[in-house]
């Protein structure tokens, strides 16, 4: 009895002292009643999403998962079953391999542009970020190679495209952070890019003041914005004259800065954080006032997923919230309420089953040996911006995920392709970030939701134990990793995953019918 002793007065320290750490998180316009608004706080700091949405209907032609919502079963690994990949109401139209994707790619028009991974990209036979002509979906072809610093440092999730000005920004970042390289390009002729600044940015020895780690654009494509993870260091860069970009601000905004999401005016930044977002105020760099100062002025945190990756502003009947996206701890994708923009609210949660706490035990057990990541959320595309009508994400070892969104409160998946694993295949995939990550085999990211799921009580050890325990090191990419965005085109989708590379899907059996003003967004 006295493990069990042990553990549930560890659970009450961990709740006692969650909720001193929320209490000092209250905003400072709280309001007079602190002790319900700690109250409230606390309640959502803690909550934990315990249902997953419905499954998708599987039509004709479908291959289904063989287990739960979202995994991949250790005897399919094993088996190699997973070589086959599963879909559901989607198929692939054709794709461009490579030598694997690198983290998040973009594109525009009938074009894609696939990120580079350093050191892997620098070995491959496309050097740098592959420049894809999708005229033909069927058959992808490469036209043109950025070798520019920048493209060769690695892009990690800085290579984004600005469509209203047609432009294409990645910045470089070799290790996880990178300093001082971004280079713009005029994708006019999207299949050949034009380099813009072969001066700052570009030139070697003329590197520009940032750090990095993401980036994108506000939404009329005049600022840059770079950040870069630890310190949260955040440069806003002026592209006005893409030919000269320069910094126009910078600034200190916590302990940790990721993805982020621009309101719809350029006003309002959504900034990621290690467990939920800033708000931060920045309308008076998209004014170009003189002397530009960003305020906080609200926040929201969770325990229920980490590594926050992105938000997608989006509104429902002229009331706006947002898509924010968790990259760890099986947080999955969160519905925020941002009427208030001092006290953004969860309204709503989008989990696969394998998500869930009580599945943390199998989620480790048919993991393992497939490197840090397990089953997260990474990046979602909504079709449009105002009252869209679905929501695509990459889902990383999970796959492509299509959810009905039309009715924000009741959020269903519809379709999903988890494309065949590579497996065995680590050598011969420089560019991607899988092959070269699966060196460790242990799935680090869901330690925290492990923990929670071991101090509630729902963690079966015998569930997580399979015939891949062991594989702790060198792992056999059994799944592929799914990072970018996937971006809409009518009922196909532009997508790119580690190690499948980039691929044009198709959504099939009439499960989704593109709105005339179909306008993917990914809120940056």
């Amino acid at each position: 009895m006295r493990p069990l002793v042990r553990i549930r007065r560890a659970r009450t320290l961990a709740l006692v002292a969650t909720a001193m750490i929320a209490a000092m998180m209250v905003p400072s316009s709280a309001s007079a009643d602190l002790q319900s608004d700690i109250a409230t706080f606390v309640q959502e700091f803690l909550d934990v999403g315990r249902t997953s949405v419905p499954r998708a209907d599987c039509g004709p032609g479908s291959m289904p998962e063989t287990g739960l919502q979202g995994d991949v079963p250790a005897a399919d690994r094993d088996s190699r079953r997973s070589t086959q990949g599963y879909r559901c109401n989607m198929t692939m139209l054709g794709g461009f391999a490579g030598r694997g994707a690198g983290i998040t790619s973009t594109s525009y028009e009938n074009c894609a542009y696939m990120g580079s991974f350093f050191p892997g990209d620098l070995i491959s036979e496309g050097r740098g970020v592959q420049v894809l002509d999708v005229s033909d979906p069927v058959n992808p072809r490469p036209t043109a190679t950025l070798t520019e610093p920048a493209m060769l440092a690695g892009t990690w999730e800085s290579l984004k495209v600005n469509a209203a000005r047609k432009l294409l920004v990645g910045t470089g970042v070799p290790v996880g952070e990178g300093v001082g390289y971004l280079s713009v390009y005029d994708i006019s002729d999207c299949a050949h890019p034009r380099l813009l600044n072969p001066g700052a940015g570009t030139n070697l020895l003329m590197p520009l003041p940032i750090t990095t780690h993401e980036g994108g654009f506000s939404p009329d494509g005049n600022t840059y914005w770079a950040s870069g993870v630890a310190p949260g260091f955040v440069s806003a860069v002026d592209l006005t004259d893409p030919a000269d970009p320069r910094v126009i601000w910078q600034g200190l905004t916590g302990i940790e800065a990721h993805g982020f999401g621009i309101s719809a005016d350029g006003n309002r930044m959504y900034l990621s954080a290690l467990g939920g977002f800033t708000v931060l105020d920045i309308s008076a760099v998209q004014r170009r006032d003189p002397n530009p100062q960003v305020q906080h002025i609200g926040r929201t945190f969770w325990t229920d997923g980490w590594a926050t990756q992105h938000s997608i502003p989006v509104s429902y009947s002229g009331k706006p919230y947002l898509y924010t996206v968790d990259e760890g701890g099986s947080g999955g994708v969160k519905l925020i309420d941002i009427s208030d923009d001092t006290a953004p609210k969860v309204a709503g949660k989008i989990k696969l089953e394998i998500n869930l706490p009580q599945h943390i035990d199998a989620n480790i057990g048919s993991s393992m040996g497939g490197s840090v990541f397990a089953y997260e959320s990474h990046y979602c595309a909504a079709d449009r911006p105002t009252d869209p009508t679905a929501l695509a994400c990459g889902w990383i070892s999970s796959g492509i995920r299509v959810f009905d969104i039309r009715n924000p409160h009741d959020i269903h998946e519809i379709a999903y392709f988890n494309p065949p694993a590579r497996t065995d295949q680590n050598l011969s995939l420089w560019n991607s970030p899988h092959a070269l990550a699966s060196i460790i085999g242990v799935p680090l990211m869901t330690a925290p939701p492990a923990a929670r799921a071991v101090l509630e009580g729902q963690f079966n050890p015998w569930d997580a134990i399979t015939p891949r325990t062991g594989k702790l090191a060198f792992g056999d990419v059994s799944t592929d990793w799914c990072f970018s965005p996937p971006e809409w085109r009518g009922d196909q989708l532009y997508v790119a995953c580690s190690d499948n590379g980039f691929m044009v899907l198709q959504l099939d059996n009439d499960v989704y019918s593109p709105p005339a003003d179909q306008q993917s967004i990914v809120g940056s």
